[in-house]
């Protein structure tokens, strides 16, 4: 079995659970999913790429925070809520100088989250970090099954006859 086909295979059947989990616990299966794809989009895999992904969406749920509060204090003045969105989106990229940071595409999903939700961190958050384990299970298990398969496929081929 390829490493697509066994990627596909258990993101399908996670994927199935997740939806399950989130009806089950209340969370937002659309905001766990962008958890997954935080997970699989982040350059650095296992442990390091779980906890750079998960970082910076926790920090673009603040970020997202940051924007909301900041415009409601004088809602009136609408150009006070462009001004914050484009102070705080450069300093969303910025902070990428920290190696921890520098995924700044998931900066980006939690503050999107965040805005979709309407601010509603308490569900967003563990809507997001549980996706995120999901992703992090979906990957790493569609791995291990390739390398699996790959073995047994190894295994099973009769050796070649010496000259």
């Amino acid at each position: 079995m390829n490493v697509l086909l066994s990627l596909a295979l258990t993101t399908g059947v996670l994927s199935g659970l997740w939806g399950w989990v989130a009806v089950s616990l209340g969370l937002l299966g659309w905001a766990g999913f962008l958890g997954c794809t935080a997970y699989f989009a982040c350059p650095q895999g296992g442990l390091r790429g779980l906890v750079i992904a998960g970082l910076t969406m926790l920090s673009g749920v603040f970020w997202a925070q940051v924007i909301m509060d900041g415009s409601a204090l004088q809602p009136e003045w609408t150009l006070l809520g462009y001004l914050m969105t484009g102070v705080v989106s450069f300093l969303m990229c910025v902070q990428a100088a920290n190696r921890w940071l520098a995924f700044v595409p998931g900066t980006f999903i939690g503050a999107c989250a965040m805005f979709a939700a309407q601010g509603n961190w308490r569900v967003v958050l563990p809507s997001l970090l549980l996706g995120l384990i999901f992703g992090y299970a979906m990957k790493n298990s569609g791995l291990w099954l390739a390398a699996r398969a790959g073995r047994t496929k190894a295994t099973a081929q009769p050796a070649a006859k010496p000259r």
